[in-house]
């Protein structure tokens, strides 16, 4: 990491990290394994707690029920990691802590008993900002909340755990909510080769990185393994950025978020033209403004996987409020992806198909090529096509979608892998 990329004073942002040298487009620039990262609780019956892999068929942690493995040599391996987890978690049975503690209770049994050297690391947890300065009282409030709950979870496996804080971790880590707060505020979602999250993690080198919402850099993960590349051809002396957050969404609501979750105002080119905004509101305001409103009570459905409920809401609006919406307003698009879900669940592979074709042009202009949300996109109304048998146009989205995976997440990703083989099918199936 260090030949390629340094460490450096970003005017008006703080520390960030360049480039020392040219680099292509598509070059693996960095990978790490966490110092720390845990499963996330809303997949934790379906995720290994070891490699992260999905699987319906998980062996479940006899003690504290929560961690579940692939196998026997997926719990083994994790021993380690998760022996003084397991008390803590037997502890508050049947309660759950949240990710956040999860994962900060992991850092400090990492501090606690250190294995590997971090001298490699370009920053270091001490250095990290917690940004409790800058925050609202209702938000440290929240996070005072939390640190109360991790000292609560500690108890069990710590005991003295004041004095154990004091004594070996660094100075602006010894205090519960200084340290809660850093964690929250760095921390990174781990997600599947499809974008999904699947848990959080700490990779402190990579906090460096700065945000931009026209990123030169995407992450990607392999389980819990971070990879950096870049996606644009970066100059000697560029800053290096990735996107905290999902663009898909109007300026305001994107800089909201961003001061909210990680305290600074967006200055970037896509937020200062404001170039989407007048595309994601196009339409008759009266009319996306029902589907607007539509869209919690969707979300609801979808997250208690009321999938019937939810295609039929979807299947309507669009027929009916949304017909008259173009299919780019931000509303609509939400909307039909929501209706691609539900279609997917219920089996419903025509509906399905339609509503992925429809939304291909629209991430197209959302996500400027190569974006992975717009590459993995494409691989699924690939599958859908070549499962009805539609050969030929789904070696052609196939192609697509590799054109932009290739760079995005490497030839070497299990995901493109995957995407390889699809296209062999299909090169066979046309007898090629």
């Amino acid at each position: 990491m260090a030949s390629r990329l340094e460490r450096f004073v970003s005017p008006g942002k703080g520390y960030g990290l360049r480039a020392t040298t040219g680099i292509k487009r598509g070059q693996l620039l960095f990978s790490s394994e966490p110092m720390a990262s845990c499963v996330s609780n809303k997949v934790a019956k379906d995720v290994c707690h070891r490699c992260f892999a999905q699987n319906n068929t998980l062996l479940r942690c006899s003690q504290c029920k929560m961690a579940h493995y692939c196998n026997i040599t997926c719990q083994k391996q994790a021993w380690s990691d998760h022996k003084r987890e397991c008390k803590c978690l037997q502890s508050l049975l049947p309660r759950i802590p949240t990710n956040s503690v999860r994962l900060t209770a992991r850092i400090i049994f990492a501090l606690l008993t250190p294995v590997k050297s971090c001298s490699e690391e370009l920053y270091t947890l001490d250095e990290h900002e917690s940004h409790l300065t800058s925050m609202s009282e209702q938000k440290k409030q929240g996070l005072s909340q939390l640190a109360s709950m991790l000292e609560l979870y500690l108890q069990q496996e710590v005991p003295d755990l004041a004095q154990e804080l004091t004594s070996r971790l660094p100075q602006s880590c010894r205090q519960l909510l200084d340290l809660i707060a850093k964690v929250t505020c760095n921390c990174f979602t781990i997600s599947d080769g499809e974008l999904q999250e699947i848990g959080v993690g700490l990779y402190p080198s990579l906090s460096l990185l700065n945000h931009d919402c026209r990123p030169n850099c995407v992450m990607v993960f392999e389980g819990a393994k971070i990879h950096l590349r870049a996606i644009l051809d970066i100059k000697p002396g560029e800053e290096l950025t990735i996107s905290y957050i999902e663009t898909l969404s109007l300026t305001e609501e994107r800089q909201k978020q961003l001061e909210d979750q990680y305290h600074f105002t967006c200055r970037c080119q896509k937020c200062d033209s404001q170039d989407t905004d007048c595309l994601m509101l196009s339409g008759e305001e009266e009319r996306w403004l029902h589907l607007k409103e539509a869209l919690p009570k969707l979300e609801e459905l979808k997250a208690v996987s009321d999938w019937r409920t939810l295609f039929d809401s979807c299947t309507l609006l669009l027929s009916t409020v949304g017909a008259d919406v173009p299919d780019g307003n931000l509303y609509k698009l939400q909307l039909t992806d929501m209706a691609l879900d539900s279609s997917i669940h219920l089996g419903h592979w025509e509906d399905a198909v339609k509503y992925g074709e429809r939304t291909l042009p629209i991430y197209r202009q959302y996500y400027p090529d190569p974006h992975p949300v717009h590459g993995v996109q494409l691989m699924r109304v690939a599958k859908l096509q070549h499962y009805l048998e539609r050969i030929k146009d789904a070696l052609e989205t196939y192609k697509q979608a590799f054109a932009i995976l290739q760079i995005t997440h490497g030839i070497d990703h299990s995901l493109v892998a995957d995407l390889l083989d699809k296209m062999e099918e299909c090169r066979f199936e046309m007898g090629q």
